[in-house]
């Protein structure tokens, strides 16, 4: 296109008077320069690798959109139409948690308070407690385990009894608040309803417990029936399931697929889809609906286990975009609950792709009343002041779980080599999990050249499936990014196109690969 718009600039300069001619020679050959120039330029940057993946008919149609830059040089490699903006799914949280690093350090804590007003007299407290939450998203998180087991771990809440014990509380005359003014809401307004209500799904609020999700347990009979609702995995009674479930038979090659749906802060939640039949205990993943008044209401049960009365049911207080600030607390303090620090937690919520992390990352950056919209502004000022072009960068919150959220090839990798050069570098890099080895991406190029030497984020929806990272190869740093949005095909055939490519990009030489 640009070179037939510079043929129409020149040529008509041959129909003017002779004395131009000399002047339209010139620029009829500075003209082919520029459009060899372009030509050679796209050529080195769109390998023969990349023309074969988009010749497939499964690439037809889609969007897809390549970017290789050397970390140390800070030259493009490879690039193709890395300007695109696409929809990135969890890749977004490469740029998350390297904002949170930059601006919060790595040694930062979240914290949650325990505390008290009113006044005690003998062993009664004539008042209430309070939790007082920061949007910590790791209480009671089972990442923080050394073995995942099947019981949520409650092991914090007696610490907090033992601090109410000590105070000389035996008797509360008011009841247990959970305090979540430092946030608003707890969901994006542009998360799809399908995902809102599923685990994955789950609200980032300003207390938030057990990842904000539960287990609920099934037993299926035989196909076509209604499975049985057994239980939950945290207790949770308060919950409507209204059950459509369907099962089916599995051995004819038949996959379920089953959904919790339901809003926010409402305890009615939509069962659909199908699962599988002849199963005793059959899980299906949601999220808590209310997760500071479910903590609020845990903790009130657990101090009456202690035979510590509270006179009242549990409470919330909330907040909302409309508050500018919120009013010192004038309580006692008896125990602050700290979360580890940042370091910690990028490297779960990369490795593992933890939207509940990620969301939570970005909400803190704002100030209180903490949101997804103050913590875009805060982000986009960060990168803004770091030199990096914001403009393809489409953010509705920090996980990427929104559809609306969009960023370029190029950026991605213009963050990633800036993280590479900062004090920050080791500890990001080392959050992004290994190629064949972890999490997300743990069978993602496994028992091929690049296995354990290639850091990667990946991110996939419906129709979208992208990768961002690290590639150590040939004692060098390569910062890369793989985006394409819109195909039709299994997701497995694009994953393994994304390989072969990748693979191709960087194939194997006898010279030693620098593993991280």
């Amino acid at each position: 296109m640009l070179s037939k718009n510079l043929s129409i600039t020149y040529l008509p300069l041959f129909k003017m008077n002779l004395k131009y001619k000399a002047l339209a020679d010139v620029v009829k050959v500075v003209g082919l320069l520029i459009c060899l120039l372009i030509v050679v330029t796209a050529n080195g940057q769109s390998p023969d690798a990349v023309k074969r993946l988009l010749q497939e008919d499964f690439m037809q149609g889609v969007s897809f959109a390549l970017a290789v830059r050397d970390v140390d040089t800070d030259t493009f490699l490879y690039a193709f139409d890395e300007k695109r903006r696409l929809t990135p799914a969890s890749v977004m949280k490469t740029v998350t948690t390297a904002t949170a690093l930059e601006l919060l350090g790595p040694d930062f804590c979240f914290s949650t308070v325990i505390s008290y007003k009113g006044i005690i007299r003998n062993d009664t407290l004539f008042g209430d407690l309070y939790i007082t939450g920061g949007g910590d998203p790791t209480i009671g998180s089972q990442y923080l385990l050394t073995e995942k087991k099947k019981i949520p771990q409650t092991d914090f809440i007696e610490e907090w009894i033992v601090a109410v014990r000590t105070e000389g509380i035996r008797t509360i005359t008011g009841s247990v608040l959970a305090d979540e003014r430092g946030q608003d809401r707890g969901v994006s307004p542009k998360w799809l309803l399908e995902d809102v209500g599923n685990y994955y799904g789950a609200g980032c609020y300003g207390l938030n417990v057990f990842d904000n999700a539960y287990t609920l347990y099934l037993e299926t009979g035989e196909a076509g029936e209604h499975p049985t609702l057994k239980y939950c995995l945290p207790e949770l009674s308060s919950i409507c399931f209204h059950n459509a479930l369907q099962t089916i038979a599995t051995d004819d090659g038949n996959t379920p697929v089953a959904y919790i749906t339901g809003l926010p802060l409402s305890n009615e939640r939509y069962l659909s889809g199908t699962v599988p039949c002849r199963r005793m205990d059959y899980p299906l993943h949601g999220d808590i609906p209310d997760p500071p008044l479910f903590l609020a209401g845990l903790f009130t049960e657990r101090l009456c286990d202690a035979g510590i009365d509270v006179a009242l049911t549990a409470g919330c207080l909330r907040s909302s975009l409309a508050d500018t600030a919120i009013p010192p607390f004038s309580g006692r303090a008896l125990f602050t609950v700290t979360s580890p620090p940042l370091g910690r937690i990028i490297r779960i919520t990369n490795e593992y792709s933890h939207n509940l992390y990620a969301d939570a990352l970005l909400k803190v950056l704002g100030k209180p009343p903490g949101s997804y919209e103050r913590g875009i502004e805060v982000l986009t000022d960060c990168w803004t002041k770091r030199g990096l072009d914001v403009i393809p960068l489409v953010m509705y919150d920090g996980s990427g779980l929104a559809t609306a959220d969009k960023l370029s090839a190029q950026f991605v990798v213009s963050l990633l080599v800036y993280m590479a050069h900062s004090e920050n570098a080791e500890i990001y890099l080392n959050s992004f999990p290994l190629a064949g080895k972890e999490g997300t991406v743990k069978n993602f190029l496994k028992g091929t050249h690049l296995e354990g030497i290639v850091r990667l984020k990946s991110g996939s929806m419906m129709a979208v499936r992208c990768y961002a990272g690290y590639v150590f190869y040939e004692e060098r740093r390569y910062a890369l990014a793989l985006l394409v949005n819109n195909y039709t095909c299994p997701s497995a055939t694009i994953i393994r196109a994304f390989e072969q490519l990748i693979l191709e990009l960087f194939p194997a030489t006898n010279k030693q690969f620098v593993k991280h």
